[in-house]
């Protein structure tokens, strides 16, 4: 009966192995799971995925444990907005917690794992300054210190460790371009590294083993507004687990952003991992990507979307203020991204035929889909068009998306250079940068 079993599972794993050979898998790690005895177990599993040829980018969290190390050195954890505040002193000892979290899981990746199924196997882990961060700042008057958020991710670096074989191990804190060094949350970490790698999935762990619904059962699958659904009634319980909350929000926005399905297992449950991605059913939570975005030109029917997605930008001064009327004479210029029926992104390309340029203008992408650079594939259709009207340049005005434009291959220019209709309208007191491409 036990041999029947295990040809049975055996055979039954078989497609998925195949299926999953060679993609990427973004794991998350929260600090939770490393806690528990069976992370001996999850680690040796990871290892396995490893040895069937998935690419694992490794991301740890150390949210206890900081706690931990805080309250022993009588320092009370500071919050703001639900946001860690990390001032001199805490970030001395968050440091010291990450950096003997990140020897420990190397340690373990790279024991001779006795009696485990990666016997004799040789891992490579690789750690490194994948992220580059950036300071949170100030917001509402309260100084975030040493708490940043991503600023890049070098994917390039990344991907050649992946097809190294090697297992790329990333931890909360980054450094930035100017040589400091922030704590991030793993969260955020995972969900930018999974979309920026356009990750085949991004995995993570809980108590409960997934995402259960009011009889205490796992929900096998939930869409992305489902799951925010679920996300806003866990976060206003004080008694939901932290980590199931920051999980499912990351999931959202991973889906969101094209990573095709996350999912949530159970860090005390032996093989869970194993046995969510070999197994027909599973035994987890997975949160999956809705319907296909579709690219397409703007028609006066969208006209409504699309004031819905300028108008806030309009009131920030990041865009010039636009009427109905003047857009439904200009709906022709306007290219847009719709998902589901919502508009999620526009742009328009405005033309100067007599001194053959074009202008690309109203660039706009809604606030939860902005993470998987949906503004570069607006303006690659924009440029497309231009240079099937055999325009000479497009040029683009902005007061604040200059680093953007120069890394798209654009350059500086003056208002000079502006055609001439253009130049009569042109702003000194909004001072907008003139950026210009040449084809």
């Amino acid at each position: 009966m036990r041999t029947t079993e295990l040809v049975s599972g055996f055979r039954q794993s078989a497609p998925y192995v195949n299926a999953h050979r060679g993609k990427t898998f973004v794991i998350m790690l929260g600090g939770e799971a490393i806690m528990q005895s069976g992370i001996r177990s999850i680690v040796n599993d990871i290892a396995l995925l490893n040895s069937l040829g998935i690419k694992i980018v490794l991301v740890y969290g150390a949210r206890p444990q900081i706690n931990q190390a805080l309250q022993q050195a009588g320092l009370e954890p500071q919050y703001h907005n639900r946001v860690r505040v990390t001032d001199d002193e805490s970030f001395r000892l968050i440091k010291q917690v990450a950096g003997a979290l990140q020897l420990d899981i190397t340690a373990r990746l790279s024991m001779s794992l006795s009696n485990t199924p990666m016997q004799g196997a040789q891992i490579n882990v690789v750690s490194g300054n994948f992220v580059i961060a950036q300071p949170l700042g100030v917001d509402e008057g309260v100084d975030y210190f040493h708490s940043g958020k991503v600023r890049r991710i070098d994917t390039n670096g990344i991907r050649r460790q992946l097809d190294n074989n090697g297992i790329v191990l990333m931890g909360p804190i980054a450094a930035s371009v100017t040589g400091e060094s922030f704590n991030l949350t793993a969260e955020e970490i995972a969900t930018q590294v999974a979309i920026r790698l356009k990750a085949d999935k991004m995995i993570g762990f809980n108590e409960a083993g997934g995402v259960t619904d009011e009889d205490g059962q796992i929900t096998a699958e939930l869409m992305p507004n489902r799951a925010e659904e679920i996300m806003q009634r866990l976060a206003a319980d004080s008694d939901a687990c932290v980590g199931t909350v920051a999980f499912l929000n990351a999931a959202i926005t991973a889906c969101r952003a094209g990573v095709p399905r996350c999912h949530l297992v159970c860090y005390n449950e032996d093989g869970s991992i194993l046995q969510e991605l070999f197994s027909r059913d599973g035994i987890g939570t997975q949160v999956v990507t809705e319907s296909a975005e579709k690219l397409r030109r703007a028609a006066i029917s969208d006209i409504g979307g699309i004031l819905d997605l300028i108008r806030p930008l309009e009131q920030q001064g990041l865009l010039v203020r636009r009427s109905r009327e003047q857009l439904e004479m200009e709906i022709e210029h306007f290219t847009l991204i719709e998902r589901d029926g919502l508009v999620i992104g526009c742009a328009a390309l405005y033309p100067f035929p007599e001194d053959n340029v074009g202008e690309f203008a109203c660039l706009a992408v809604h606030p939860d889909y902005r993470d998987a650079d949906r503004g570069s594939i607006l303006l690659k259709s924009v440029i497309q068009q231009a240079r099937q009207r055999k325009y000479d340049r497009l040029f683009a005005l902005t007061t604040r998306s200059i680093h953007w434009f120069l890394e798209q291959g654009f350059q500086l220019v003056t208002v000079d250079d502006l055609p001439s209709q253009k130049k009569q309208l042109y702003n000194y007191q909004r001072r907008s940068k003139i950026l210009a491409l040449d084809f």
